[in-house]
């Protein structure tokens, strides 16, 4: 029981190794291929283009626009929880907001010119996630934001 087996490196390589692939691999070079940068949004508009775009996996999303549309998912969860402990409304909450959400996600890997199926790169816990969490909260500093990512 003691030993480290063929098959726990395998798994060890696969959970380190294959998120290190995409963060090492260099970005292409030219223009963002989803569009012309997002404008920054306050919390009220965040809100309003979340469920504008309910389903819309395309174009691009501001920092502002993700985490202002994150913040009011998870109080709104809080104050659910506070009104109903049997967690019934905040069951249905989460579904309501779960295709959203994803697709507020692959928006805002679109903004630092990265596909939206790098979010399952999460799966591959501990350095998918730290990943995607960092392409989350990276800015596009320039029109052409291929240069400013994980370069």
């Amino acid at each position: 029981m003691g030993s480290f087996s063929l098959f726990h490196w395998l798994i060890v390589l696969i959970l380190i190794g294959v998120p290190l692939i995409f963060v090492l691999k260099k970005p292409l070079v030219g223009p963002n291929r989803f569009g012309g940068r997002p404008p920054a949004m306050g919390f009220g508009q965040a809100i309003a283009s979340f469920f504008k775009n309910y389903v819309n996996f395309s174009g691009r999303a501001s920092r502002s626009e993700f985490w202002y549309s994150a913040l009011f998912i998870f109080l709104v969860a809080i104050v659910l929880y506070v009104v109903d402990r049997s967690e019934t409304l905040n069951l249905i909450w989460s579904l309501a907001t779960f295709l959203p959400s994803i697709a507020m996600a692959a928006r805002r890997l679109h903004d630092i010119n990265r596909s939206g199926w790098w979010q399952l790169l999460a799966l591959l816990v501990p350095i998918g996630s730290v990943v995607v969490l960092a392409g989350y909260c990276t800015a596009s500093t320039m029109d052409d934001s291929r240069e400013a990512v994980f370069a």
